[in-house]
């Protein structure tokens, strides 16, 4: 059985080891003008943002999780220019992407329709109790007031960005890409995880799968997944790998009769036993099961339930958030 633990005492904050403080945080220069900021070490609330210089404005790719991380992000941004950012594209409405959103003023605000409405029917973070406490900071929910039903394209001076809609629940109900055709560059949000454990509860597996399937078809040479390092298209094969393998796990599961957190435990990871925050597979067997048995992509189901079970996974203990 493999199992993810933690010694942190009860709802304590969580002490990061060395290299993932604000302070670890980075920038890459991924094409011409164009940036990742990477936050190590990418796990839970920890995520990638980027943005584009322009002559007049930048475009920025998700916000942060907290006051503090977004505001050292935007002044990551303020070391390579001088120029303000005008527009900021959310891939999606998780709240490490979007929670700094307010803290961006004057730009217009662009995501999905539902990346609207669920940022604001999950509403500002207060305390999050399966995880370690997190200093969120003086979030104000500042949702997308420019929204799309499949795509929009946003250009920074000459440069496309073709922003889209992945079509079907995936990561979540309302997952965008931001593509680049002229730099063959992917700003995958969470569709991809670099190093870490993909997340499917608040989405689909079986929908992760054909996304991941057509994303392959673009001829990225670079992609900047949501969490982890920049990677090549080789990233989108790991990750496929991985959901198959949640979707094997979940049909022998609901052969033999047993739980999601029960499949779990007695789940070997295999090659997936070194990704951070390994307790996420019991969240995506909830997700997997709940399709086998005829729930459709997206559709609700116990939120809670899961991850109160994931937390029994982990020891008892809640989930450890460096953010």
């Amino acid at each position: 059985m493999t199992r993810a633990t933690s010694t942190l005492d009860g709802m304590s904050s969580a002490v990061p080891p060395p290299g993932v403080s604000i302070a670890d945080a980075r920038l890459k220069e991924v094409s011409d003008g164009i940036y990742a900021y990477l936050q190590p070490d990418g796990s839970w609330w920890i995520n990638n943002t980027g943005f584009f210089v322009g002559r007049h404005g930048v475009v920025s790719v998700d916000a942060c999780s907290t006051e503090s991380r977004t505001r050292a992000y935007l002044d990551a941004i303020a070391s390579v220019t001088g120029q303000p950012v005008r527009t900021l594209i959310n891939t999606h409405h998780h709240g490490d992407h979007t929670f700094g959103n307010y803290l961006f003023g004057g730009a217009t605000i662009v995501a999905h329709e539902k990346c609207r409405q669920e940022v604001r029917d999950f509403g500002a973070p207060g305390r999050l109790p399966f995880w370690t406490e997190v200093d969120w900071g003086g979030i104000e929910l500042e949702p997308a007031f420019l929204t799309y039903e499949t795509g929009v394209r946003v250009y920074v001076d000459d440069l496309a960005c073709e922003v889209r809609h992945v079509g079907t629940p995936a990561h979540t109900t309302n997952d965008s890409i931001v593509w680049v055709p002229e730099r063959a560059l992917l700003f995958s949000g969470d569709l991809l995880f670099q190093g870490g454990t993909p997340f499917l509860l608040m989405g689909s597996v079986a929908g992760a799968i054909g996304v991941l399937e057509e994303l392959k078809q673009l001829p990225a040479t670079t992609i900047v997944p949501g969490h982890g390092g920049v990677a090549g298209p080789e990233l989108i094969d790991d990750v496929l790998g991985y959901l198959r393998f949640v979707m094997s796990a979940a049909v022998a599961a609901r052969e033999a009769g047993v739980s999601p957190l029960d499949a779990a435990r007695e789940l070997d990871l295999g090659p997936y036993e070194g990704l951070l925050d390994a307790e996420r597979i019991v969240g995506n067997l909830h997700r997997a099961c709940a399709e086998l048995d005829g729930a459709p992509p997206g559709a609700p189901i116990d939120i809670r339930a899961a991850l109160t079970d994931m937390v029994t996974y982990n020891g008892g203990q809640p989930l450890t958030c460096y953010a």
